[in-house]
């Protein structure tokens, strides 16, 4: 184990951050779009929960790639993108309402 940990550390950040984030969005497009094929005679509740199931694993290679665009980019955190995420659950919210 720690011979794998250390060959994935001497990889250099930039291909790291690349494949973290190739995976993530291989899993976010499974979770997101394989279960309407895979679940669609099933309840809507467990849909969303195996789709929810399988974006956590999208989500855990996701967030270590984030740093990339801030520690070797030298993007700040703006403002900006809270009142884009609360767009976007405005979004979500005006879609899905009845």
């Amino acid at each position: 184990m720690q011979k794998i940990i250390e060959t994935i550390v001497s990889i250099p950040a930039i291909y790291r951050t690349i494949f973290l984030l190739v995976c993530s969005n291989c899993f976010m497009t499974f979770a997101w779009y394989g279960h309407l094929k895979n679940m669609a005679s099933k309840p809507w509740w467990l849909a969303a929960i195996v789709s929810w199931g399988i974006a956590l694993f999208e989500y855990l290679l996701q967030v270590p790639a984030n740093p990339f665009s801030v520690f070797f980019m030298g993007e700040k955190f703006r403002l900006d993108f809270i009142w884009a995420a609360l767009c976007l659950c405005g979004a979500v919210f005006f879609i899905f309402r009845k």
